[in-house]
């Protein structure tokens, strides 16, 4: 399935918010769930996301469409297929962090050859 960059993005938001959430209850056996309008105020109020409300609301409902999240019951949780394309995501995000830290690493304990040029 094709997803936009945005779309890929709110999936992936939508994920790390439950995982925050969830965080605390790892040892019990309950689920936290929130609502769209909860969502949406909590990342709206990050510097990262710089969309209007009403553009995060439609980003869910095209998720929603696709079948990525469903919303029942005034809450919204990943479909099996979501939960597929989020695991994607974050593996591919995981390998943009371990090649930082690689080259954090690497800097620090072997000098690198390097030239110095004008610009």
């Amino acid at each position: 399935m094709k997803l936009t960059k945005t779309q890929r993005f709110i999936l992936f938001a939508l994920g790390q918010f439950y995982h925050q959430l969830n965080q605390p209850l790892i040892a019990k056996p309950i689920k936290v769930r929130t609502s769209k309008i909860a969502f949406i105020t909590f990342l709206s109020h990050s510097s990262i996301v710089i969309k209007q409300q009403r553009a995060l609301y439609k980003n869910l409902e095209t998720l929603e469409n696709k079948e990525l999240i469903s919303y029942g019951g005034s809450m919204i949780t990943f479909t099996p297929i979501g939960l597929e394309i989020l695991d994607k995501i974050n593996k591919e995000v995981n390998q943009f962090l371990k090649l930082k830290e690689f080259f954090k690493d690497r800097k620090s304990k072997k000098e690198i050859q390097t030239i110095i040029k004008e610009s």
